[in-house]
């Protein structure tokens, strides 16, 4: 059962790291107790001083703050193969809230366990902290993205972004993606209103950029798509470290 719970998480650091047999063994044996958790559940918040890190076997989740008159702003999106609260390792107080966008699968891993992975397995150690690094990268670009991008390259470049992420992970389909988003979701990852947001959609499919089926996103041309969110997927470092 633990491989299973690990195979995403091995899946995503071995294309983007180098980890020998050794390492995902050891990856493949941490132990991990699993919940099935309903789709927009807070699993960690705002001020939680957690004992474990959380791992996302399947479904999407999202990194949020809370202004004190309850504005919300969505600041990364996050999906099978990722820890997204690792920096609870080190940063014990959480600063923001982590929640479930769909139903997902979550994978717990006490503390103590990852330190002592990290310990007897520096290549591990080494695509953690390369994780987070990367996880930083994004925050830099959606930053740039909310600050001084017009709302239609912003739209353009989260989608780009999105498909580049789930295509590393073997989840992207002849230039669609699946993902279970609203459009006050949206509105709140692109710090634009829902009627914006919705203009804006209707622009790209218009231009013959974009379809929306669902829950699923048709990137009709791609590289236009890329062009217009001004889009350079360097920031995502997805080549292997050295």
């Amino acid at each position: 059962m633990p491989g299973t719970l690990t195979a995403a998480l091995v899946q995503k650091l071995s294309k983007v790291n180098r980890l020998d047999q050794d390492d995902v063994l050891a990856l493949q044996e941490l132990s991990i107790h699993s919940k099935r958790v309903p789709a927009q559940q807070r699993f960690v918040r705002d001020g939680d001083r957690p004992s474990e890190s959380c791992l996302i076997v399947d479904g999407f989740a999202f990194r949020s703050k809370l202004t004190p008159d309850g504005q919300r702003q969505i600041l990364s999106l996050h999906m099978p193969g990722e820890i997204p609260d690792l920096q609870s390792l080190h940063l014990h107080v959480m600063d923001h809230d982590l929640t479930t966008l769909t139903e997902c699968t979550l994978g717990f891993i006490k503390h103590d366990a990852l330190r002592e992975l990290n310990q007897r397995r520096p290549n591990v150690a080494a695509a953690l902290w390369r994780e987070t690094l990367i996880d930083s990268a994004i925050f830099r670009e959606w930053i740039v993205n909310v600050g001084r991008r017009p709302a239609r390259v912003r739209m353009a470049h989260l989608l780009a972004e999105l498909y580049e992420r789930l295509e590393l992970i073997g989840r992207t389909t002849k230039g669609s993606f699946e993902l279970p988003i609203t459009q006050i979701e949206l509105a709140d990852c692109l710090g634009l209103s829902v009627v914006h947001v919705n203009r804006i959609l209707q622009q790209l499919r218009h231009d013959g950029l974009v379809a929306t089926e669902r829950r699923t996103f048709h990137l009709l041309d791609k590289a236009k798509v890329e062009e217009v969110g001004q889009f350079e997927k360097i920031y995502l470092h997805q080549r292997p470290s050295v």
